[in-house]
């Protein structure tokens, strides 16, 4: 039976997905309305909608910028990519949910569709 998450909630799907909080920033009522999976900086920014979740491989300074740029709801990292201590303590800082897990994009970004996040059109 599949599990839908109906408000998108951040810590729901961190629980779900059992993610981990890198950046520590609180996920707490932070809603998500969609899923934009890219490894291009330059596409997120063009492409990306405020509030989705952003799937990725990428774990560099750059990544917090896009996201807080984007303010997008979170970002999750994946195939346990190393996210640097400067890393997680510049998305504490900027406010960026930033999550890793050992699935890869395909993965995530399929869990998400069956928790019935779409994205935004």
């Amino acid at each position: 039976m599949v599990q839908y998450i109906t408000e998108g909630l951040l810590e729901e799907i961190a629980q779900t997905l059992s993610l981990e909080n890198v950046s520590g920033t609180d996920a707490g009522i932070t809603r998500a309305t969609g899923v934009y999976v890219s490894d291009l900086l330059s596409d997120v920014m063009g492409q990306a909608h405020s509030g989705e979740i952003w799937v990725t491989v990428q774990s560099h300074l750059n990544v917090v910028a896009v996201a807080a740029l984007k303010e997008l709801s979170a970002v999750i990292i994946c195939q346990s990519r190393e996210v640097a201590p400067a890393v997680a303590a510049r998305a504490k800082g900027e406010g960026v949910v930033l999550f890793r897990t050992p699935l890869s994009a395909y993965e995530v970004c399929g869990k998400l569709w069956e928790l019935g996040l779409r994205r935004a059109a």
